[in-house]
């Protein structure tokens, strides 16, 4: 009743006591005095009191009018603890356990300051939920567990998500559930002060147990990737035309003549870009770049256009491919299959031998390509391979022309001041069943940077023609590096004797450049180039141009790949209603693309957080069958509670600090652990050996114990850190999520199945972090 009415109070204010009876149901000779008892106490409590009028108000306290509220994104720990992003200028606030208020992982809450932040002691600021005002969290997957613990809810769910503490009991349905499913339900309830625990009903079963390919989907269905479209969807896509006809040709420029041709991936199907290529008499390149016009089907405001935009991207996964369009798109009508005619956009530029793109022309095309390109084929053109060098004869010397411009663009790139974070990347190999057999190193020869720099070239292009034309547009921005973080990668870098240039307020990319150059083959150079990355902001859509950092571009956006990104899509939709700007129109995109680029940013983010768990899964689940397994790895990561050790293969797990022999002192400029009693240091970049201790497909974390070996370096205790209070390896934090952890390089690759185990055995290999799947533009 208490709550009732205090709940009833805060939504209205104040009420008449006939009201509030009545809004309760709480009117009548046997009810009503039950209320006035309980609002006699709430007013002798000082909770509540009676105004001048009559009416019933609640009392605040005095210092809550003095307190001053802010807005913000929530964000939890799996500790119990979390943050609070109130704005991009300015650190996270720390909610602790206490003052969560029953927050929930991206709820939307109001809090208040109580503490604030001090720089020079490098704390941050404390705050406390005070309101929920908006729900994250609407609905919730899991494996359902038939228990009766609690009537009158028939089970719970188990849930992935391991920052949901509580328990999500599921309401008595009509159907019968037996324990074996994988639900999705609905939550009703949330945890509050009186009942920490969600009540849920449910809305779907999407599986089994022990059906194949499950645990991937559970992971999908939690953060709300749907596999299935739609029944509109479906039924507009299947309205869609699977050949051209005339009327699609209108006001299109004829390619089909051009002798152009694709080159992707073996296993991909939805081919979104295709290349031409001519030496012009004059010395020059004349490089088209042409891309499926996605836009030309997918009307904006469609059933297709309001999916496309709620999933904002496809998602990668192991063994699988969540896409933004349905596969009658993205697989048939606009994919760039070959000697099929086909509708693009391109852009066609003229580029002269130093880089610089002289000429240019974004027009409406139609194109029919001549080939099928794999990297793999193309690569091995290049390196000279004579079977497919008479096989594909007709390209051979446009392949040639392509890699000599790929050249010049890398090298024009690298002229300006672009950071090269080329790095290789893992791939997993499952079997039917979704079963890890394999996890090999993607190669990236010259194809592969060649089509990169061609659609880099591209999106650059386009965005410098529509930023000089003043009009609203969508651009892919990466800002410069944060100060405090430039300053910890550099007071790192110094540790190994190179200076950089500048200081961590302003530092240009070509020192940044110099610095790279001056580690290249050095110890710790990939360890330095992994540090470098992540001390970089994250690459965003915004419609203000701030050009891309990382690119030294001024101008920058995604033009590429409109059947796997929003952002492209739109871009192309622009160029088209751009062709005849009006006020209306210039006036409707400057109101929407605001909040296309927000809602794409973090559509992005949730793409990749969905790949790198899946990744951490089947790397643990892996890993299971190498339990007590001795290797010999890289230390990636140096933090007080531990190690990050990274093994050949790019599969990283933890040792924590708890599991060492003796205490260990954390230095933070250093980033590194020393024993205090022997001397032993582990540093960033280390070679160690370890043996696998656990490996938990669950939660994704991977557990090293730490092996004594000729890697061992140990240096001489100085009186000041023997002075040093000690740090009891009892007390040194949590374990940490393999799912949460960048991965930026890989180190070796063998095509057996695991070879690399047996090498890391007798050798430590070379270090870097693995990256999720590669996009072809930054």
């Amino acid at each position: 009743m208490k709550e009732k009415i205090i709940t009833y109070l805060k939504e209205k204010g104040k009420s008449s006591v006939d009201d509030l009876a009545s809004s309760l149901n709480m009117a009548g000779a046997k009810k009503f005095p039950s209320l006035i008892k309980e609002i006699s106490k709430l007013e002798s409590r000082g909770q509540l009191r009676f105004e001048q009028d009559g009416t019933l108000s609640l009392r605040k306290k005095k210092e809550e009018k003095e307190q001053i509220t802010v807005t913000g994104i929530f964000r939890a720990n799996k500790a119990g603890f979390g943050f609070v992003s109130v704005d991009e200028a300015e650190e996270d606030l720390f909610v602790g356990r206490s003052d969560t208020g029953y927050a929930v992982d991206g709820d939307t809450v109001e809090l208040v300051i109580k503490k604030v932040a001090n720089r020079l002691k490098g704390t941050a600021a404390e705050a406390q939920v005070v309101k929920i005002v908006e729900h994250s969290l609407k609905t919730v997957v899991g494996r359902f567990v038939l228990d009766d613990e609690k009537p009158p809810y028939i089970g719970y769910i188990k849930s992935k998500n391991q920052k949901i503490s509580q328990k999500i009991y599921i309401k008595k349905e009509p159907i019968v559930l037996d324990g074996t499913e994988m639900i999705k339900a609905v939550i009703e309830k949330y945890p509050r002060r009186h009942h920490d625990y969600f009540v849920a009903s449910v809305e779907d079963i999407i599986g089994h147990q022990d059906d194949d390919g499950i645990d991937v989907l559970e992971v999908l269905e939690s953060m709300d990737i749907a596999s299935a479209f739609p029944e509109d969807v479906m039924a507009e896509a299947q309205q869609v035309p699977d050949k051209l006809s005339d009327k699609d040709l209108i006001g299109r420029v004829d390619l089909r003549k051009e002798l152009t041709f694709t080159i992707d991936g073996a296993d991909a199907k939805d081919l979104d870009d295709a290349v031409h290529i001519k030496l012009l008499a004059n010395g020059n390149f004349e490089l088209g770049v042409h891309i499926a016009d996605v836009s030309y089907y997918v009307k904006e405001g469609s059933a297709l256009d309001r999916e496309a935009l709620a999933r904002g991207t496809s998602v990668y996964v192991t063994d699988r491919v969540v896409p933004m369009l349905p596969e009658r798109l993205s697989n048939g009508i606009c994919s760039l299959n070959p000697n099929l005619e086909r509708l693009t956009q391109s852009a066609i530029m003229e580029i002269d031998k130093q880089g610089r793109v002289l000429h240019y022309q974004i027009r409406q095309t139609v194109i029919k390509t001549a080939f099928r390109m794999t990297y793999n084929d193309v690569n091995a053109i290049i390196a000279g391979d004579k079977e497919l060098t008479e096989k594909y004869s007709e390209i051979v010397p446009s392949i040639h022309e392509m890699a000599v411009l790929h050249k010049i663009l890398e090298k024009m790139r690298e002229k300006r001041g672009a950071l090269n974070f080329d790095t290789s990347e893992a791939k997993i190999l499952v079997n039917d069943k979704g079963f890890p057999l394999d996890i090999v190193l993607r190669q990236r020869g010259i194809a592969e940077r060649m089509i990169e720099s061609f659609m880099l070239a591209a999106n650059e292009c386009v965005a410098e023609h529509f930023a000089k034309k003043a009009l609203p547009f969508i651009y892919r921005i990466h800002e410069e590096p944060k100060a405090e973080k430039l300053q910890q990668f550099m007071d790192y870098a110094s540790i190994f004797g190179v200076s950089i240039q500048g200081t961590a307020h302003k530092i240009s990319q070509t020192a940044l450049q110099e610095f790279m150059k001056k580690m290249e083959g050095q110890p710790g150079s990939d360890v330095l180039s992994m540090m470098l990355l992540r001390s970089m902001q994250q690459a965003r859509y915004s419609e203000h141009n701030h050009g891309h950092y990382g690119l030294a571009a001024p101008y920058y956006t995604h033009f590429t790949s409109p059947i796997r990104r929003y952002p492209d899509l739109l871009v192309h939709r622009l160029v088209r209603e751009y062709d005849r700007p009006t006020d209306e129109k210039v006036d409707h995109f400057a109101q929407i693309i605001p909040e296309i680029a927000n809602q794409a940013s973090s559509l992005e983010r949730r793409a990749i957080d969905a790949e790198r768990t899946v990744e951490a899964m089947k790397k643990a689940e892996y890993m299971e069958e190498y339990v007590g397994q001795e290797f010999t790895g890289v230390i990636s990561s140096v933090v007080k509670f531990g190690l990050f050790v990274e093994l050949p293969n790019t599969i990283e797990g933890l040792i924590h600090v708890t599991t060492l022999p003796e205490f260990y002192q954390f230095n933070e400029r250093t980033l590194s652990l020393q024993g205090e009693k022997s001397g032993k240091v582990f540093r960033v970049g280390q070679s160690i050996k370890v043996r696998v201790v656990k490996a938990d497909k669950e939660t994704g974390d991977i557990d090293f114990g730490y092996l004594p070996s000729d890697f061992d370096v140990i240096e001489k205790l100085t009186n000041a850190k023997k002075d040093k209070p000690r740090h009891s390896r009892h007390n040194s934090g949590s374990k940490v999520k393999t799912s949460k952890r960048s991965k930026q390089s890989a180190l070796s690759q063998k095509k057996k199945k695991k070879p690399f185990y047996k090498e890391a055995m007798k050798k430590g290999g070379k270090h870097g972090k693995g990256s999720r799947k590669r996009r072809r533009s930054k």
